[in-house]
């Protein structure tokens, strides 16, 4: 299991969630933060901090947002453009941000306009 990272979190990125991280799991795209699920630990400390109420566990995302888990999988397997897929780097401080969003996240409107 894991936390996962949804929509409220598009175009808003906050970052507090990146600060109480304690295994640096949480990963910056251009749109959205992404919590790798082989790297989380299920520590459960981004959650309370999140000020748009964006970070779920796994098993409590809602129904309609349930499509952001399969998000946060792939953001690190599967990459646009040619984009080598990122793996498990071991860390986001590793990497900085990232010029790419999951397409879910990429095709969506513009958020909070």
């Amino acid at each position: 299991m894991t936390y996962v990272i949804a929509l409220p979190c598009v175009d808003v990125k906050d970052r507090a969630c990146i600060d109480e991280c304690p295994v640096d799991c949480i990963y910056e795209g251009e749109r959205s933060l992404y919590i790798h699920p082989d790297e989380c630990v299920d520590c459960g400390a981004c959650e309370p901090v999140c000020p748009v109420e964006a970070i779920y566990y796994e098993d409590d995302l809602p129904d309609e947002w349930a499509d952001y888990y399969k998000a946060n999988v792939e953001f690190f397997e599967v990459t646009p453009g040619g984009v080598p897929p990122l793996g498990s780097p071991g860390g986001a401080a590793k990497t900085g941000a990232l010029a790419y969003d999951h397409p879910l996240v990429a095709a969506l409107a513009p958020q909070g306009e």
